[in-house]
């Protein structure tokens, strides 16, 4: 089976890297030589465990290639994805430019019959779009040539992209065609061996589930996320109250945990997407616009918190900074709550020093050398008034209490992601801030 994946980012390596690990031959196409350059040559532009040394089999083994020609591909594909970049608008609806362009490419192009699936994130009607940008070509070529169209999301998570994708919770797939599905389940079938199933839904569908899914685990976090802010007002500690609805079936206990918000590539947009898509149909999504607003004030929680510490002013502090990525397991800092603490310290006037262990490369791209990179999480402490932890990265949990007081100036946590106990605190005389817990200030 030959199948085509249009984009070579997050979602469409790590899709045409795993089909091409089942034994399917797979063409990835980007318009970026020097992104399809360092492909060939091993060199992925992402950090994804597992993910590189799965790039390198499939290459070795010829199921895997790369290619900027899109037009060489279609004369063998049976399959052709579109995984193309949805960036937000100014207004936060998804921009569908490079996604139609892929789509006349192959309306002005095929010679047979293909079916065309949209992999990338797309509003309610896109394949709509789509499937009308390949018509209209064919009709300037005057030709008749049979096609589908079907919305195939994905529902990765970063930093367990690959085992996501191999072993996945369900695979959903929006079409009208029984052709479509026949190929689907073709396609599927060494995904679907061991029970995981592939549910199939009309277009529309399939195309909301994406959103109402991440719009879902979005309004989990915000949820606590309030209730850890009332949690702290009121004496009340978050971590119990998380164990105790987390423990009823109708709740579940995953992406209840506070912290300083979300971030990333998929939960901010597809917020903003889908809040702009009711707006545009005259409606308003008054729980997913709370939800934004409480997520995008969570980002400054931890520099409240240390300007009430530092009785207002944090004008010549130096912060240090553990973690930048907006989660642990990726170097992606799209949304990161690690940029807002940044530019907000730098704002108040205090320097910053930062350290993580994949990020830092991609936060020089973004932010430039505004702050401080360190070698080491202990060389970010040196002579610091205040360690921020932002990203729970698994190397920051046990750390040398006695190493880090010896380096800070103050001694006080201001933990965003609740990864240290509070009785830890007090044997090591720092001063503690979580998020829905009480603060810890010794001899008080």
């Amino acid at each position: 089976m030959n199948v085509v994946v249009v984009g070579t980012g997050y979602v469409g390596l790590v899709t045409g890297t795993c089909f091409a690990e089942v034994g399917i031959t797979v063409t990835c196409v980007d318009t970026d030589k020097q992104k399809i350059e360092n492909l060939k040559n091993g060199i992925i532009p992402i950090f994804e465990p597992g993910l590189e040394d799965m790039v390198q089999r499939n290459v070795d083994k010829g199921r895997l290639r790369f290619t900027t020609d899109l037009v060489e591909t279609l004369d063998s594909a049976e399959v052709i994805f579109s995984a193309v970049g949805t960036p937000p608008d100014e207004d936060g609806s998804a921009d569908l430019h490079y996604v139609l362009e892929v789509a006349k490419t192959i309306g002005k192009n095929i010679s047979k019959y293909a079916l065309v699936v949209t992999k990338s994130t797309v509003p309610v009607g896109t394949a709509e779009k789509v499937r009308a940008a390949i018509q209209q070509e064919l009709d300037n070529r005057n030709e008749t040539i049979e096609f589908d169209v079907a919305s195939n999301p994905e529902f990765l998570k970063e930093g367990a992209a690959v085992e996501d994708f191999l072993k996945p919770d369900r695979i959903v797939v929006g079409t009208d065609s029984q052709k479509a599905i026949d190929l689907f389940q073709k396609l599927y079938k060494p995904f679907t061996l061991n029970g995981h199933p592939v549910i199939f839904m009309d277009i529309p569908s399939a195309e909301m589930t994406k959103y109402a899914a991440n719009s879902m685990l979005a309004t989990k976090i915000s949820f606590m996320n309030d209730m850890a802010n009332l949690c702290e007002i009121m004496g009340a500690n978050i971590h119990d109250v998380r164990r105790g609805i987390g423990s009823d079936s109708r709740i579940g206990n995953k992406f209840i945990y506070a912290g300083t918000g979300y971030g990333g590539s998929c939960f901010p947009k597809d917020v903003k997407a889908i809040i702009r898509t009711a707006t545009q149909n005259n409606y308003h999504l008054r729980v997913l616009e709370a939800v934004e607003a409480v997520n995008d004030d969570q980002k400054s929680s931890l520099v409240n918190k240390a300007l009430a510490y530092f009785d207002g002013s944090l004008k010549g502090r130096k912060i240090a900074l553990w973690g930048l990525a907006f989660k642990p397991q990726t170097d992606d800092m799209r949304e990161a709550p690690a940029l807002v603490i940044i530019k907000k310290l730098i704002e108040l006037g205090a320097t910053v020093s930062a350290y993580d262990p994949v990020a830092m490369a991609e936060s020089k791209r973004r932010i430039g050398n505004v702050i401080t990179y360190t070698d080491s999480m202990y060389d970010a402490l040196d002579n610091a008034d205040a360690l921020f932890l932002v990203t729970e990265w698994k190397e920051f949990r046990v750390p040398d209490y006695n190493e880090m007081k010896k380096r800070m100036s103050h001694h006080v946590i201001f933990d965003g992601r609740n990864i240290y106990e509070r009785k830890e605190m007090t044997e090591h005389e720092f001063d503690y801030y979580g998020i829905g817990v009480k603060p810890l200030i010794n001899n008080i």
